[in-house]
């Protein structure tokens, strides 16, 4: 049923049901939270919402209707959907101009013609001045969603003709719900939900069976008597490798496994200060303890650090091997 996929949001829902039932729908909207909270389902969501034929109820996709279909599978002809290619840096100029030609263009068959633009936190100068010009002077029937993490990253003059919605992390008993309905055992559930920080795509993500069983090589090679971090890094490359050809897999899976070292340096930070961590599953103990000894607090707080740089890293397309090797030679 529609809107019943999203979950800890729901007060954003009744906001635009209410805002759609007195004809108040902005021209552009700006979606901004961390992310795997559900931003993007949102947005598609409220884009079938719209564009429905033969709506459930007053604000309620009935999602069987001929637009709902291509609205779910992507060929809608009113709905236009970008983001930045995994090859770059930045959104190109040229992506947005392909964006603002499609939305000038009446709607085909729909109310609304209707754009989402992810990733906006990549907009460089040029395609954020070419949508600045389009926010302040929108077709008719025009919807405009950018998804971002963080506001402060856009261009003030796109945010001040934008509505902004922030979506906060969602509690750990929703991500544990959306775990559990997709196979994830109760225990497990809990420990994702706990280590997502309220993200959902994170926490799937996490779910990987192989993600936690190279940690486990990671917090065995750290607490050995003479760590090997030359042969660590030749693992986590193979590992990263793994995921796939494509550079946005091998990323995604690289950053998720620095997520996983952060745990365990925030567990050992734990430990440097005389607290027994809660949440460290139990073969674990003794091993984080040994790392906790071995680092001490400050240079743990400087390794997570190091750990959050090396994201970022990721993030801006550096290269990866070097980006994953300068990491592990912190430990060194």
């Amino acid at each position: 049923m529609s809107w019943s996929r999203i979950r800890g949001h729901e007060h954003w829902v009744q906001a635009f049901a209410d805002v759609v039932d007195r004809g108040r729908l902005a021209h552009a909207y700006l979606f901004a939270g961390p992310q795997g909270v559900g931003k993007k389902m949102f947005a598609e969501e409220l884009t079938k919402t719209l564009l429905c034929e033969k709506p459930a109820s007053k604000f309620a996709a009935c999602d069987q209707c001929h637009s709902c279909v291509q609205v779910e599978a992507g060929t809608h002809p009113d709905v236009i959907r970008a983001a930045r290619p995994e090859d770059r840096v930045e959104f190109p100029i040229a992506v947005m101009r392909t964006v603002l030609e499609q939305m000038a263009l009446k709607p085909a068959r729909g109310s609304h013609k209707i754009a989402i633009i992810d990733d906006a936190d990549d907009l460089n100068e040029e395609s954020a001045n070419a949508f600045l010009k389009t926010l302040e002077e929108p077709p008719p029937n025009a919807l405009l969603i950018l998804i971002a993490t963080d506001p402060e990253g856009q261009l003030p003059t796109i945010v001040s003709r934008c509505q902004v919605i922030r979506f906060q992390p969602l509690p750990v008993a929703n991500v544990v719900e959306i775990l559990r309905q997709q196979g994830v055992e109760q225990a497990k559930s809990e420990q994702l939900a706990r280590l997502s920080g309220g993200s959902p795509g994170l926490a799937l993500g996490l779910a990987d069976s192989a993600l936690w069983e190279f940690r486990q090589k990671m917090v065995e090679q750290l607490a050995s008597a003479r760590p090997n971090m030359v042969r660590l890094s030749k693992e986590w490359e193979a590992f990263v490798q793994e995921a796939g050809k494509d550079g946005g897999s091998q990323r995604r899976r690289s950053a998720l496994c620095i997520d996983l070292l952060i745990d365990v340096l925030d567990n050992a930070v734990q430990y440097s200060v005389g607290v027994e961590p809660l949440a460290l599953p139990p073969q674990e103990k003794a091993a984080v303890r040994t790392i906790a000894e071995r680092y001490g607090q400050q240079r743990l707080l400087e390794l997570v650090e190091r750990c959050l740089e090396a994201k970022r890293h990721i993030d801006r397309m550096v290269q990866l091997v070097l980006a994953d090797e300068a990491l592990l030679d912190a430990f060194a």
